[in-house]
């Protein structure tokens, strides 16, 4: 694991309304690493994972991504509120409407961070292999003209694409099940699929959203497998949220626990599960009490 951090979130604040779902939320996450975003239902886990990926523009705070041989300002990528010297140029006027209808979840993703969802997201009334090709659509060669005239280029990019699909296929285990819907694959197999979809992208940090939600013990530990290999053969970058404590103490470099949308703690594991503020906000009790994890 890299001493070097690969994403900063400094006084991460999110309002919904007069609702404050994120309190000044800081935390650093380092090249290489497993990390875990873990709290009580509500703490704003997934907020914080919608604010790094584009899908909400955070009230407040910073978040900076050095990947792509680059450091991103994911806030600024996400642009600010419309201004009116943004009506006499056409460059920000339309970034800035196009960010308004359509989100900013691509601006990150060409960042090169990806994620899964709690809820899976994928197109069912496709195939296994087309669900992964429409992942790579940033990637493959888009001109109009060169797929009307099929050039070699063209070609050159439909089988990198293809070779690609196959190949995390493989590393998910559903190269049997190419060809099937994807919404004919069981619990477990679309929880793997989606994180091949994320995978495609070629992302240097991906965000999984509680991918051992709804897994059996063995389909668990299969997963923790899978992701030990991202992290160690293919030098991805893995933050989860995941409400698998023991899944969690044994994959995580670094833990961060949210609760009530605010860090009550960060470190290791042995600090994490240690911690009196974690453990009452887990079990609900008093900070003074003597109670274990």
């Amino acid at each position: 694991m890299s001493q070097e951090n690969i994403l900063k979130v400094e006084n991460l604040v999110m309002h919904f309304g007069g609702i404050k779902a994120l309190n000044d939320v800081t935390f650093d996450i380092k090249r290489g690493s497993v990390s875990a975003l873990i709290g009580p239902n509500g703490a704003g886990k997934t907020t914080v994972f919608n604010c790094l990926t584009g899908f909400y523009k955070a009230t407040g705070g910073k978040i900076v991504l050095s990947a792509a041989g680059k450091e991103t300002s994911i806030i600024k990528v996400l642009g600010e509120p419309f201004q009116v010297s943004d009506f006499f140029s056409p460059i920000a006027f339309f970034g800035r409407l196009k960010y308004k209808m359509f989100g900013g979840s691509h601006l990150v993703n060409r960042a090169g961070l990806s994620r899964t969802f709690q809820n899976i997201r994928l197109f069912k009334e496709m195939s296994v292999v087309e669900n992964l090709l429409v992942a790579q659509h940033m990637r493959v060669n888009r001109s109009l003209i060169s797929g009307i005239l099929n050039t070699k280029a063209y070609q050159k990019s439909e089988e990198e694409a293809l070779e690609r699909v196959f190949y995390w296929l493989g590393v998910v285990d559903l190269v049997d099940s190419a060809n099937r819907l994807a919404g004919e694959l069981s619990y477990g197999q679309q929880r793997r699929l989606e994180i091949a979809r994320a995978m495609c992208t070629n992302p240097e940090i991906v965000c999984l959203d509680e991918p051992a939600a709804g897994l059996n013990p063995s389909e668990t530990e299969a997963l923790t497998k899978m992701i030990r290999v991202l992290r160690d053969e293919h030098n991805t970058t893995v933050l989860l949220i995941e409400h698998d404590m023991g899944m969690v103490m044994d994959i995580s470099d670094y833990i961060v626990v949210l609760d009530h949308g605010e860090v009550i703690a960060k470190g290791g594991p042995d600090d994490i599960k240690n911690n009196p503020k974690v453990i009452a906000a887990y079990l609900g009790a008093e900070e003074d009490e003597e109670v274990t994890l």
